[in-house]
């Protein structure tokens, strides 16, 4: 009988990762009491927090110079965009990518937006939504169809503030033509 090389390394396979289980599972039993195993009625040890581990703080309000009502506000210090409705309720928050080209802080009004186009560092980008432009350079936020985030060459002048696609959508839902899109340091 022949065993195909296909057969060989489906077992080897089988074996690794029953051995892998076997060493997790023994490992799991030999951890100090509050780490990794519920065990009612007994303490955690000293110094092991019952608590979930922190996250990273993020701010829930925007910056308090960034004005009043419904309106995208873009920290150009924070990289930062909240998106906030009439009545002050931040529905989302995010980290962006800034462009190379930041505009003045103020306030501005969405101008334009596009479905699909390519940017101007040449990537394929979606959900654009733009409120103004510097000396000829078009600033606006946008979304990379391949959901990348690299910056572009320092020395191309673009405009594009790079946000995730989940991001994106949520913008292109939010910011509709005249909505206001308030930037801060």
């Amino acid at each position: 009988m022949a065993v195909s090389s296909s057969g060989i390394v489906a077992g080897l396979t089988a074996a690794a990762l029953a051995t892998v289980g076997y060493l997790a599972h023994q490992a799991s039993q030999s951890l100090p009491p509050g780490l990794g195993r519920a065990q009612a009625g007994v303490a955690p040890a000293a110094g092991v927090s019952k608590a979930p581990p922190r996250a990273r703080k993020v701010p829930a309000a925007p910056p308090a110079d960034s004005g009043k009502g419904a309106r995208v506000v873009y920290s150009l210090r924070g990289d930062r965009v909240w998106l906030v409705g009439e009545d002050e309720t931040v529905t989302r928050t995010f980290r962006v990518h800034p462009s190379a080209v930041d505009p003045a802080p103020g306030s501005y009004s969405v101008t334009s937006r596009s479905n699909a186009v390519t940017g101007s560092d040449g990537v394929p980008v979606e959900h654009v939504v733009r409120f103004t432009s510097v000396d000829g350079v078009v600033i606006g936020f946008s979304a990379a169809v391949d959901d990348s985030t690299a910056a572009p060459a320092p020395e191309v002048r673009t405009g594009g503030i790079r946000e995730s696609r989940a991001d994106g959508e949520a913008m292109w839902t939010f910011a509709t033509i005249g909505r206001k899109v308030v930037v801060v340091r």
